[in-house]
């Protein structure tokens, strides 16, 4: 994968996420996964710096200066997917049939965000072409990211018949 050529031809898919990884045992296993994931497509996380001084903010302003954030780390063209309690929920093959078809209709960049802790400013959902759940259940957001780059990899080896999933 890692040729001289730069890979302009392959959609890139971003995990886009608000705040800094902070537990160890969470970054070591997201890297892991990022990492084995990177060997079918090209694969990133990108990170928004936390706001300061939240405390003296109430959800709503938070949730805005968020969005503005997320706003500005996206790119023209990007496909805008949300990982949002009132999404979809996909089983893993169903998700790796979702990438299958995103892997062939997006022409740049693919961008999967994770909100901070209250959740999407309105401006965010306007931009999105959709949302999906992981789960009914509530996650942290550190969780959230690993369980995300855990099913992003099960996708690509469910696509490429390999033996990581079993039904």
């Amino acid at each position: 994968m890692h040729s001289n050529q730069p890979d302009t031809d392959r959609m890139k898919t971003i995990l886009l996420v608000v705040g800094r990884t902070v537990e160890a045992y969470y970054i070591a296993a997201i890297d892991e996964y990022v990492r084995r994931t990177r060997r079918y497509l090209s694969f990133d996380m990108e990170v928004i710096p936390e706001l300061k001084n939240t405390k003296s903010l109430s959800a709503e302003v938070q949730k805005e200066k968020e969005g503005e954030l997320i706003l500005k780390a996206l790119q023209p063209g990007d496909v805008v997917v949300l990982l949002d309690e009132h999404g979809r929920e996909l089983r893993s093959l169903e998700f790796a049939r979702y990438m299958e078809r995103k892997m062939n209709t997006v022409n740049r960049r693919l961008v999967f965000v994770i909100g901070g802790p209250y959740g999407f400013a309105q401006k965010v959902y306007e931009v999105a072409s959709e949302k999906l759940s992981l789960s009914r259940m509530t996650f942290s957001h550190q969780m959230i990211r690993l369980l995300f780059v855990e099913q992003m990899y099960r996708a690509m080896t469910i696509l490429n018949n390999e033996p990581y999933h079993h039904e």
